[in-house]
């Protein structure tokens, strides 16, 4: 009998070790870029001219995660995960998606920390990576770093609890709320956002989120759909299409809705050793930051080669066009706009991702 309680109180402390081990996870993504850029200026005063190649880290991250049992049904949660620049460009990390939360089989999820804003939770159509992924490139500032300029995205809030409710009777349907707090949120609000997928396996997806005062002084809202063509027909191609209206509120901004367009398309190759895929990605975004004719157009091609699941070789090219944009700076709560001008980004590139 004793052995038995014995084996009995071993099985159960290994399963609380095991239920309160931390997983570590990251990953590193370093590109080589030729970048010919030129931003020109109606005073050429703050014209900027680049070409050269690049050595670019990109979303490169350490972190830990986890998950312990607290009762039969509630588990507590956890996150700390921190970006740090493979190609050495500044020292340090910085804080990404960090929480402590709480799962319930009745009551869903909830955190609290640094979330992702839930804009994101339907960015299902994004395919780029690298040096294009920068849907959210929406500001000029002081024309360094220099890149494609497109619509408001979503972004990392501090201070933030967001909610995701559980399935019920299995209904294809995901909801998460989100509240933040104004005390580390700028100059804004209380910023609050809600998101709604819809995924029955079948192929389709559709998504809507609405953003208040969160990623920009105002408010942002979002649709989005994908389409996979193989569930339905012999061809291995994904489709996608966001639209966004965002609206800006308050000084440093224009009085213009900006609108953003995003397609996209996703092939499998099964032509190769190991899977790979190409893709083709198209962006427009009018009234950029509210500026009336404000405009962009990006197009990338780019394709993908897995060496195994966590080693993936990447190549892309494109080019970004914005005109009438505002060159900007930013100096603590204060934002001086300077001279209207155009610019262009041409860029070629291809690097190494390791996951682990």
């Amino acid at each position: 009998m004793k052995k038995l309680l014995l084996a009995t109180a071993i099985a159960a402390l290994s399963v609380s070790a095991a239920n309160a081990a931390p997983t570590l996870y990251g990953k590193a993504f370093v590109t080589a870029d030729y970048v010919n850029a030129d931003f020109d200026t109606a005073d050429n005063i703050n014209d900027y001219d680049e070409d050269t190649v690049e050595i670019n880290s990109n979303s490169s991250r350490i972190g830990i995660r986890g998950s312990e049992a607290m009762t039969a049904n509630t588990d507590v949660i956890y996150q700390l995960e921190y970006g740090t620049r493979v190609d050495g460009d500044s020292d340090g990390f910085t804080n990404r998606d960090t929480f402590l939360g709480l799962v319930n089989k009745q009551f869903g999820e909830i955190r609290a920390g640094k979330n992702q804003s839930t804009l994101d939770y339907v960015n299902n159509v994004v395919v780029n990576d690298g040096y294009w992924d920068n849907l959210g490139g929406n500001k000029l500032e002081d024309n360094e770093e220099f890149g494609g300029l497109n619509m408001a995205d979503s972004s990392r809030i501090n201070s933030s609890i967001v909610w995701k409710t559980p399935k019920y009777n299995n209904l294809p349907l995901e909801l998460a709320i989100m509240y933040s707090s104004d005390e580390a949120n700028g100059n804004k609000d209380d910023g609050f956002g809600a998101a709604l997928m819809f995924d029955q396996g079948t192929g389709f997806t559709a998504g809507v989120a609405y953003d208040k005062d969160q990623n920009i002084n105002g408010d942002i809202i979002r649709g989005t759909a994908t389409v996979d063509l193989g569930k339905y027909v012999a061809a291995p191609i994904t489709l996608g299409a966001l639209y966004q209206v965002a609206n800006f509120d308050g000084l440093g901004s224009g009085d213009e809705d900006e609108k953003g367009l995003v397609l996209s398309a996703a092939m499998g190759l099964s032509n190769f050793a190991r899977p790979a895929t190409i893709y083709a990605q198209y962006n427009k975004t009018d009234n950029l930051n509210g500026w009336n004719n404000a405009d962009s157009d990006q197009i990338v091609v780019g394709g993908k080669y897995f060496y195994k699941d966590n080693i993936i070789a990447h190549a892309y090219a494109g080019v970004n066009n914005a005109d009438n944009v505002k060159t900007l700076t930013i100096d603590g709560d204060n934002v001086t706009y300077g001279s209207y001008g155009d610019g262009e980004v041409f860029v070629i590139g291809t690097g190494l991702e390791y996951r682990f």
